[in-house]
């Protein structure tokens, strides 16, 4: 990765950062909006920075893997850190540790530890915050009863041969308003198959009662916190080859699930 930096202005990351506690959800946001905008110090455990061979270091927290940075010369400089390191763009370190399920751990010298932003943030901040739904998330099965709206899917689905299957979940951001999420399921992902796919939700959606937010995902998406779920604990409502597409009554689950960020 090429050294660089953000648009952000410089200690935008550290004034965010030190706002950040347990449970403020809003500070926590405004620093992922800062490292999206910013510039950190990453540091090598190998290689010349810039160079193909660079190697970030790791470190692992409850059993999850982070890259180590710092989020100045300052704190390079208290760090104690003796190799190389490399300023890069925070959205280009996001987008380069979250396919393989690394997140960037911020000035782990600092007293307290610094604080850690997981891989699944890290996606968040290099596909687009205002995209995807502020962590952690709570899923679980819908309650919400809206009948004619899965009938009418269902119907779509069946006359959309791109679908395989369909399933459903209630997702609670940690900001925001809930909404029911509808994960699509398509034997391609070719962009045909996802127009046709976009076509049969935009023709269902006459059947959703007013004041009810709804949201697609895609199922082929490893990364999404929602599918992941989705294929872990939803049993589809629509499936062309196992449920002859008829609707199901909701899966009975233990009780939501908290998505660990």
């Amino acid at each position: 990765m090429s050294a660089g930096g953000g648009t952000a202005p410089a200690g935008a990351v550290e004034q965010a950062l030190r706002q950040v506690a347990p449970s403020r959800y809003e500070a926590y946001e405004q620093l992922l909006r800062a490292l999206a905008e910013g510039r950190v110090w990453m540091l090598l455990w190998s290689g010349a920075p810039g160079a193909p061979d660079a190697q970030y270091g790791n470190m692992e927290v409850d059993g999850h893997g982070y890259a180590p940075c710092v989020t100045s010369a300052q704190e390079l400089a208290a760090s104690g850190w003796h190799r190389a390191h490399e300023v890069a763009a925070g959205y280009e370190v996001a987008a380069a540790l979250f396919p393989d399920r690394w997140g960037l751990w911020l000035n782990p010298h600092a007293p307290g530890g610094g604080v850690g932003v997981p891989w699944a943030d890290l996606r968040r901040i290099a596909t687009g915050l205002d995209l995807q739904p502020a962590g952690p998330l709570r899923l679980s099965e819908p309650t919400v009863e809206v009948p004619q709206f899965y009938a009418l899917l269902t119907q779509n689905a069946h006359r959309t041969p791109a679908v395989r299957a369909l399933r459903r979940a209630w997702v609670q951001p940690a900001l925001g308003d809930p909404y029911l999420a509808i994960g699509l399921d398509l034997y391609d992902t070719g962009p045909q198959a996802v127009e046709a796919a976009r076509a049969m939700v935009g023709r269902s959606a006459s059947a959703v009662p007013e004041g009810l937010p709804v949201s697609t995902v895609a199922m082929a998406d490893e990364h999404d916190p929602v599918a992941m779920w989705l294929r872990a604990h939803a049993r589809p409502f629509f499936d062309r080859e196992a449920y002859g597409n008829a609707v199901t009554a909701p899966a009975h689950q233990p009780g939501p699930a908290t998505r660990p960020y």
